[in-house]
């Protein structure tokens, strides 16, 4: 059986490390695969290993790889999946983008740097400086690259750093060979203080686990960590506290709010006998809450593993980035060493240190860092921007696949409909009031478990007394007979009223698409109750906005009648709809959708239980209304945690703006660095624009990436 392991790794500080982390864990035997995240500071992979010896041996080869890359990243394993899923709030990460001693070498080193620069100091006592500046601005760079040197290896960014700056200093360009130091390390800085802010801003997605459950026993009431909650046990909910762990209702009422899970700003009331999440904060009010779920199985905790695992299901984009640098580093270094020291050997008058200049200059943009970056810490923010709407996108692949769909196919009730079933129409006959009509209707269905009988039960309102009752029988698949405050009532469909011999033929019923309870008091006609679905309040709008961002066919499944689907498709404008379909009906009908759809993806909405096999066979499935359905985190790829169709433009458009993110710094990076490239073979790009290109791009698209952290849905804009 596989075995899924999780580790943090402090201190990780070097994107295309991580890349190389990732690749080389990948070939250890038995690893099924593996995925370092630089944006979370995670390793996660599945092997086969089951023994613990073997997996002992896996964690030491696992640490050594990577601290081959990084020695000072600490590396340790997770929790167990039901105790932490929140990131650790300490660590160098996090606590310190800034080191003290970091600032204070760079200023003494930028003073020396400035005082041999404009003081004219003798020509000996200048290059002592210049000499001083370059070991207290790279002195670590250059410990780091002999290490790596050490360790085998090469084409890292301490050893490019060092090779191009002691190849400056050989050439006597010393100004260059420490300025080239210098404003790699405030690059570096600017850097780092993108990527914690980035961090961080993704550790505040995660923040949602509840600290602790305040759990009663007897008339004691503990404070206790949510892991150690068991089923059964009572917990006291707090005005401001987060609800612990998922339940239902003993005692009190309240508001709650709900936006850490579904995105929604306004408060949702809750009372005894109702059903509450862990994630959500009791406003007002005090609750005394019964746990159904451990905190493993929880909301708070599925959410939490569903957006930090996200990392693992990466985009083509950042696969293509990691494989880009894997061949990018060496090919640039190679074209380095040629321009070194091939060119000048066939090029009549050439200078050898001009051709090394133009070498060093290869040397400094040849790092790939601000790709391997920035890419993934862009998909990260698109999902977490997601998740902070209510949309748990399960991988940068599916987010990217959203930007492809051009065929959407929607299940109906629970989906564009609210799956809640109400009198809508109540249509006496001749010489019957519509309130007598309803009220032999509740009295005929006052002992039916059916949905129909419910929705009459609600729209009548009143308490119905078993003494109102004198007799009762259920016809099967017909309907009901009843003697009620003395009166025979008869309640079903058109083959009991026919049966009975008492049917008159009602044509208005066919102006109404659903179910009708036709009715007979003392075997006369009495009219019929007309029960249907309704539609949501923004279905109208999700489709009306599908269309407008160039989805070309929008079609329909659903179990209910034709007359329904008929209704629901007319509003909404539908492409296609196919009525009347059991679950397997719906798989066929979705594959002649497919066939006939073009190059784009196709995706299923639906409500993620009695859906799951469409929603597996769909390019990409999104569970709607999912909130606490552990079927529709399971089944789907994108998990709307409301029951709001419209949220599917939201995510569309969340994937829209990270995939223009992802272009816009893979353009600037391979233009910029191109640029300066083809600058330096032919002479004319200097030490100073070749740091820019690899360090200042870095910032630039880390900064950037950062903009896909930031969504607001109500205007639906980007900022």
């Amino acid at each position: 059986m596989p075995l899924k392991m999780e580790y943090n790794l402090d201190g990780l500080a070097c994107a295309n490390c991580a890349a190389k982390m990732e690749s080389q864990i990948k070939k250890l035997p038995r690893i099924k695969w593996a995925s370092v995240h630089f944006g979370t500071s995670t390793l996660a992979l599945e092997t086969d290993f089951d023994a613990l010896d073997d997996v002992e041996k896996l964690e030491e080869e696992i640490k050594k790889i990577v601290q081959k890359h990084e020695p000072h990243v600490v590396i340790y394993k997770k929790e167990a999946q039901n105790k932490s899923f929140a990131f650790k709030k300490s660590g160098p990460d996090l606590e310190r983008p800034l080191p003290r001693k970091q600032l204070l070498r760079l200023a003494l080193g930028l003073a020396i740097y400035l005082a041999a620069l404009f003081l004219g100091f003798p020509p000996a006592f200048q290059l002592f400086l210049y000499g001083a500046a370059y070991l207290l601005l790279g002195g670590e760079i250059l410990i780091n690259a002999l290490s790596n040197i050490r360790r085998g290896q090469l084409f890292d960014e301490n050893f490019l750093m060092s090779l191009a700056t002691a190849g400056a200093f050989a050439l006597k360009e010393y100004p260059e060979a420490v300025a080239v130091m210098l404003f790699y390390q405030i690059g570096a800085l600017f850097e780092n203080m993108a990527t914690v802010r980035s961090r961080r801003f993704i550790q505040s997605l995660l923040e949602i686990k509840p600290a602790y459950a305040n759990l009663k026993r007897g008339d004691t009431i503990f404070q206790i960590a949510p892991e150690e909650v068991r089923v059964g046990d009572i917990v006291i909910v707090k005005p401001g506290e987060r609800v612990p762990l998922d339940g239902f209702i003993l005692e009190g009422r309240c508001l709650v709010d709900t936006s850490a899970l579904t995105g929604e700003s306004l408060p949702r009331e809750v009372k005894p006998g109702e059903e509450i999440l862990s994630g959500f904060i009791n406003t007002s009010g005090l609750l005394t809450v019964k746990v159904t779920k451990e905190f493993g199985d929880s909301t708070v905790a599925r959410i939490l593993h569903l957006v930090q695992n996200a990392a693992e299901r990466k985009a083509p984009a950042e696969n293509f980035i990691t494989r880009f640098a894997r061949y990018y580093t060496p090919a640039v270094v190679g074209f380095a060493a040629m321009l070194a020291f091939i060119f000048p050997l066939f090029l009549p008058g050439a200078s050898f240190s001009a051709w090394l200049y133009r070498a060093l200059i290869f040397l400094v943009v040849s790092c790939p860092c601000a790709l391997v970056l920035s890419i993934p810490l862009s998909f990260f923010g698109g999902i977490g921007s997601a998740s902070k709407n209510g949309i748990l996108v399960k991988g940068g692949n599916f987010l990217e696949a959203l930007n492809n769909v051009d065929t959407v196919v929607f299940d109906k009730t629970g989906t564009l409909t609210k799956g809640e079933l109400k009198v809508t129409s109540i249509v006496p006959a001749p010489g019957f009031a519509r309130e007598e009509l309803l009220e032999a209707a509740a009295l005929a269905e006052a002992y039916s478990s059916h949905p129909l009988a419910k929705a009459v039960r609600e729209a009548y309102g009143r308490e119905i007394l078993p003494e109102e009752i004198e007799d009762y029988e259920e016809i099967a698949g017909q309907g009901i007979r009843t003697t009620a405050k003395g009166k025979k009532i008869t309640a079903g469909n058109e083959k009991l009223m026919e049966s009975a011999g008492i049917f008159e033929q009602n044509k208005d019923t066919e102006k109404f698409p659903g179910t009708a309870i036709h009715l007979a008091i003392n075997d006369r006609y009495a009219g019929y109750l007309h029960i249907s679905d309704e539609l949501k309040d923004d279905s109208a709008r999700a489709i009306k906005g599908l269309k407008e961002l160039g989805v070309k066919k929008i079609a329909m499944l659903t179990g209910d009648n034709e007359k329904a689907a008929a209704l629901v498709a007319d509003k909404l404008e539908l492409d296609q709809y196919f009525a009347g379909l059991l679950p397997h009906e719906k798989v066929a009908r979705l594959e002649e959708i497919y066939a006939e759809k073009g190059k784009g993806l196709l995706a299923f909405v639906g409500d993620g239980l009695n859906d799951a096999p469409v929603l597996a066979r769909a390019d990409v499935g999104v569970a709607m209304g999912a909130l606490g359905s552990d079927a529709a985190i399971e089944a789907a790829d994108v998990v709307i945690m409301t029951d709001e169709p419209s949220k599917l433009l939201t995510a569309i458009k969340i994937a829209g703006k990270t995939k223009k993110i992802v272009w816009q710094n893979i353009i600037l990076a391979l233009g910029v660095k191109g640029t300066i490239l083809a600058l330096g073979a032919v002479g004319a790009a200097t030490l100073w624009a070749a740091i820019f290109a690899d360090v200042g791009v870095a910032v630039i698209c880390v900064i950037n990436s950062i903009r896909a952290l930031h969504f607001k849905a109500k205007r639906a804009s980007w900022y």
